[in-house]
């Protein structure tokens, strides 16, 4: 009869059952070889070396296996790649974005009018920076010839005649955080799926890849995606009702962004300038008549227009120049009247070649800048737990928004290089006159995490961005969420012979650990006085909770909202009911978390 078998545990997995497995093995198959088990001898020094091996292996084991799934993930960097398997594209480095507000000073004319000739177009890429080195650049060009939407008044007049010497104009543009910078990359011979590294930090956005023969290369979400839409003006009837239209292109010469937290590459498809992407013809496709060459039945994703599958043209033999913005510090956001340094502007005079010199000279040195409303949209990056939940939600969002989650996650995935929000809420107009009215309430972050109201600029782009994911009979308003400022004053018992005011610090840093710990509350999320009561309790040196009174902070470091907690408390006195456009914040825990000791 053949020997039987062994019987082994595979439940044993750590060092000590592991052990215990080979020392009952040996003890029952090798009885005569091995007889002394004891801590010192060879014999324990083998089922050691094997037990530690055993452990460390299925110990990695478990843990490879717990991080190829998001929901086990811990490493970031692991949670990253599988929300990019999931669709979810993070942006770890996104964007401020807000309006500056330009002054300069225009000459008269002879007649003590404005002399518009000497009025010039500030263009877009013009340079701006804070005191402390933030760099934000000009989206657009702004016109100081434009009265219709600049504000003229008197700069200066002759103390003689009392006739006007200079105009001040006063102009606004959109700007963004951050610079552009230009990479060249010299590429050789073919290469499958080319793979580009863009070097430095704070990577925003890839402005434009063009190669030595002038073809762009367009980004894409995924090399899949070989149309895009872009807009050209509108000459039509209407145009002054509508000013673009869309249209889709075919993009054989296309790229994706991958982003990590490092580092930022460009990828490029498989396919060659020789084999270049067919645009198969839409009505072979479309439409189900006689004799037509069918690629599908009768339904036909309108994005897929290509006859290959080559997923793209991979550059070669050729010089690619790349146009990409960086942000000049990590936080981006800035407090209002900031922006005051004029760092590189770039000027444009209708006729400069028949302009005073002198003139045109003192009106370029006497352009002021400031911002009038602060730069927010910059966000830290989110936290693991936060990672996968959007992942989760693109995932299932299917690039549509059909439900209350498709809209949040949308708001939340919208590009970095158009500003970034950091809380969503999302409810029906009920008021509405049809009904299909939706309400989407926002609010972003200052440059040092405190909640403040979203930016006329990101609000609009997040509208343009929602627009062309939702379901065609839906209307969507964006409005600023109410943000409501509490204050938390506790009344606690020490234990005996506790210094009160080290209680108090103990129980305030307590409080101050749990909402860092929770982060922000959510639009509409109510405040729950139980969990200070909860936290207050498990203080070390607390021995009992007597009081918790929570109050609305305002003023000129707070918001202004009207909001009256005992209006809004539970029957149980239990938690505060956050209206549905409302957020709560503790703004200053240092200062707005107040405890007393009995």
């Amino acid at each position: 009869m053949p020997p039987k078998k062994p019987s082994i545990n595979y439940t044993s997995r750590d060092f000590s059952t592991i052990k215990n497995d080979l020392v009952n093995y040996a003890r029952r198959y090798y009885p005569e070889t091995f007889r002394d088990f004891s801590v010192n001898s060879f014999g324990s020094l083998m089922l050691d070396t094997v037990s530690y091996v055993g452990d460390i292996l299925s110990f990695y084991l478990d843990y490879q296996v717990n991080e190829s799934f998001l929901t086990t993930a811990t490493e970031y960097d692991n949670i990253l790649k599988i929300s990019r398997q999931m669709g979810y594209k993070a942006d770890l480095s996104p964007a401020s974005f807000g309006v500056l507000t330009f002054f300069i000073l225009v000459p008269a004319d002879l007649t003590g009018a404005p002399d518009y000739d000497y009025a010039p177009v500030l263009n877009s890429n013009s340079k701006f920076k804070t005191s402390d080195g933030k760099m934000f650049t000009l989206l657009e060009n702004v016109n100081f010839k434009d009265t219709l939407q600049n504000e003229v008044v008197v700069g200066e007049v002759d103390n003689t005649t009392g006739v006007p010497i200079s105009y001040a104009v006063r102009a606004r543009g959109q700007a963004i955080s951050g610079e552009l910078a230009v990479q060249e990359e010299v590429l050789g011979e073919y290469v499958r799926y080319r793979r580009i590294e863009i070097p430095g930090e704070n990577i925003t956005e890839i402005v434009s890849v063009i190669d030595s023969d002038g073809n762009p290369y367009f980004e894409v979400d995924f090399l899949s995606q070989n149309t895009i839409y872009v807009d050209v003006q509108n000459n039509g009837i209407d145009s002054q009702t509508v000013s673009s239209i869309l249209k889709p292109i075919s993009v054989p010469r296309r790229y994706t962004v991958i982003k990590e937290r490092n580092s930022v590459f460009i990828q490029f498809g498989a396919g060659t300038e020789e084999n270049v992407e067919e645009v198969l013809d839409p009505s072979k496709v479309l439409i189900n008549t006689h004799g037509k060459t069918y690629i599908t039945d009768d339904s036909i994703d309108p994005a897929s227009l290509i006859k290959t599958d080559s997923l793209g043209v991979s550059p070669s033999n050729t010089v690619l120049t790349i146009i990409y913005r960086v942000n000049t510090a990590d936080d981006t956001n800035t407090a209002q009247n900031t922006v005051n340094t004029v760092a590189d502007p770039v000027f444009s005079f209708q006729s400069e070649a028949v302009l005073n010199i002198d003139s045109v000279n003192s009106v370029k040195d006497s352009l002021e800048v400031t911002n009038e409303e602060a730069f927010v949209g910059d966000n830290p990056f989110p936290s693991p737990d936060e990672l996968k939940q959007r992942a989760l939600g693109t995932y299932s969002m299917q690039n549509r928004i059909v439900t209350k989650e498709d809209m949040m996650t949308a708001a939340y995935n919208m590009p970095a290089k158009f500003g970034t929000i950091k809380k969503v809420g999302v409810y029906q107009d009920t008021d509405s006159f049809n009904q299909r009215n939706i309400n989407v309430y926002v609010v972003s972050q200052d440059s040092v995490g405190n909640l403040q109201p979203s930016s006329i600029t990101i609000k609009n782009n997040l509208s343009t961005y929602i627009s062309r994911l939702k379901m065609i009979n839906d209307t969507i308003d964006i409005l600023d969420a109410k943000i409501i400022n509490l204050q938390i004053n506790y009344k606690i018992v020490a234990f005996p012979d506790i210094d009160k005011f080290a209680a108090i610090d103990s129980s305030k840093n307590s409080i101050a650990n749990f909402f860092n710990t929770r982060g922000n509350y959510e639009i509409g999320e109510s405040f729950l006085i139980t969990d200070i009561f909860s936290v207050l309790k498990n203080s070390p040196l607390v021995l009992d909770v007597i009081d918790v009174e929570v109050i609305t902070k305002t003023g000129s470091l707070y918001s202004d909202s009207n909001f009256s907690v005992a209006g809004n408390l539970s029957r149980d006195g239990r938690k505060i009911i956050c209206p549905f456009d409302s957020i709560f914040e503790i703004k200053f825990p240092n200062t707005d978390i107040i405890g007393t000791v009995q």
